[in-house]
Parts: structure tokens; C-alpha cells; sequence
């Protein structure tokens, strides 16, 4: 099984860096990295199941979220590449927050895991994805 794991500190409560990411057919934050996001079925983006398509290549669905925890989690159904429903099963992605207590900051972990005859070229792929997701959201929080 295939993992990426990607995480930084964002100076901003975590509340704030919640109401962000919360609404999963909502990635205005996620600019340049996201610039198209379609929302796909008629579930809002804080209901399992709401489904997006992200820069017409990524297909994602909504598994799971907890805003209690500051978590929630989502699949690739299809894709570009590595995460093409042929070269892939069982992606799950999953990011949680966590409060930094001694500085009101938040640490953000986005990871995920899968199955795939090349696990390293998956990360390969997402990693940066990932990366940059999270350079944006620090920028725009900042």
C-alpha cells in the first residue's frame, strides 16, 4: 500500500483554517493549484458523498467528515496519469487539523493512502500537489 504525507503550521487559529477548507466544493483557497472546481450531484460540500471534479481531471468524492475533529476525508474515483481509475484503487485522502496550543497556530496533516502496481509514482505526483495545496492555504490565511 501506497502513502503520501505532506503537513505545516499555519498562523492562524484553527477555527479559521476549519471554516477554510470545510465546504468541500469550495477551493477558492487553493489558487494557483486549483483552478476550476465543478461540483458534481446534488449533496452540499460538508455531506459525505458530495462529489467535485477538480481542473476537469480529478474526479473526488467526500467520504467522510468530522467537524467536531477537524477532519475529513475524500476519494479519488479517477484521474490523470498515476490516479487514473486503471492504475489505481482505494485512494483515500484525509486532512486534519490540530490546534497549536502554545501559539494559537494550526498544524495541517494531509495524507493518504492507496493501492497501485507503482506506489512511487503516485507519490511522486501527489506529493507536489499536495505540497502546493498547502503553500496556498497558508498564503491565503496569512
Amino acid at each position: 500500500m501506497g502513502q503520501c504525507y505532506n503537513s505545516t503550521i499555519i498562523d492562524a487559529p484553527i477555527d479559521r483554517v476549519w471554516r477554510t477548507i470545510e465546504n468541500f466544493h469550495d477551493m477558492g483557497w487553493g489558487k494557483p493549484i486549483i483552478e476550476k472546481v465543478d461540483k458534481v450531484g446534488a449533496k452540499h460540500g460538508t455531506e459525505p458523498g458530495a462529489g467535485r471534479v477538480l481542473n476537469g481531471a480529478f474526479h473526488e468524492t467526500l467520504v467522510s467528515v468530522d467537524p467536531d475533529q477537524y477532519t475529513f476525508t475524500y476519494s479519488i474515483d479517477d484521474g490523470p496519469g498515476p490516479v487514473a481509475k486503471e492504475a489505481v484503487k482505494n485512494y483515500f485522502g484525509t486532512v486534519a487539523l490540530h490546534p497549536v496550543t502554545d501559539s494559537d497556530a494550526t498544524f495541517v496533516v494531509w495524507t493518504s493512502s492507496y493501492e497501485s502496481d507503482s506506489d512511487a509514482a503516485v507519490a511522486e505526483f501527489c506529493n507536489p500537489i499536495y505540497a502546493g495545496l498547502l503553500k496556498a492555504l497558508k498564503s491565503h490565511l496569512s
